[in-house]
């Protein structure tokens, strides 16, 4: 498998050549546009996380994690009534913020996860613009709990709320909750 690093050194090795062979200027600046570019996080892969234990693990150590919905994957009820599976809509955002509760910890039987994001956007089924709230629950069964709403920016009113119940993602099962880490070739 060709990594970031492999890539470095046959870049920096073709630089090198042409150093011998032409000006160092142009070279130098190819080598830093090259370096810079590398940098980048466009480089780096992602591995799936496949369960409740590995999330956690992740979390508590820090690594950089999204979510990516896929709606279609999942039961759900808008405003209380339960309805038929949606055509693919799908949400992506980081894990940045979370709570953490064991078992026990607020009169809850399993220990989950929870997190958060409010994004005012433009309102795809309506005029105007919203609060898009989405909160995300996971429990330590790997059942996901997903709640979104649109709340009306200036009253806070709720315009739309909707509950999902998903599953997450193995890459073996139908889930709709696709959990990764940002991987950048990094040894632990």
């Amino acid at each position: 498998m060709l990594t970031k690093k492999h890539l470095k050194s046959y870049f920096t090795f073709v630089v090198l050549l042409y150093i011998r062979n032409n000006s160092s200027m142009k070279a130098i600046i190819i080598l830093l546009i090259f370096l810079a570019l590398t940098s980048i996080q466009g480089f780096s892969q992602t591995k799936r996380i496949t369960s409740f234990e590995a999330l956690m693990e992740s979390l508590n150590r820090g690594e950089r994690l999204r979510i990516i919905i896929h709606y279609s994957q999942c039961s759900y009820t808008q405003d209380q009534k339960n309805h038929e599976l949606i055509p693919d809509v799908i949400t992506g955002m980081n894990i940045d913020t979370y709570e953490y509760f064991a078992s026990g910890a607020v009169h809850n039987l399993n220990a989950f996860v929870v997190f958060s994001q409010t994004q005012l956007i433009k309102n795809p089924i309506g005029g105007g613009f919203v609060y898009n709230y989405g909160k995300v629950r996971i429990n330590a069964d790997n059942t996901v709990q997903v709640t979104t709403k649109y709340l009306n920016p200036k009253r806070l009113k709720v315009l739309m709320n909707q509950d999902f119940t998903c599953k997450i993602n193995t890459g073996n099962n139908e889930g709709g909750i696709n959990l990764f880490k940002e991987n950048c070739n990094a040894k632990k």
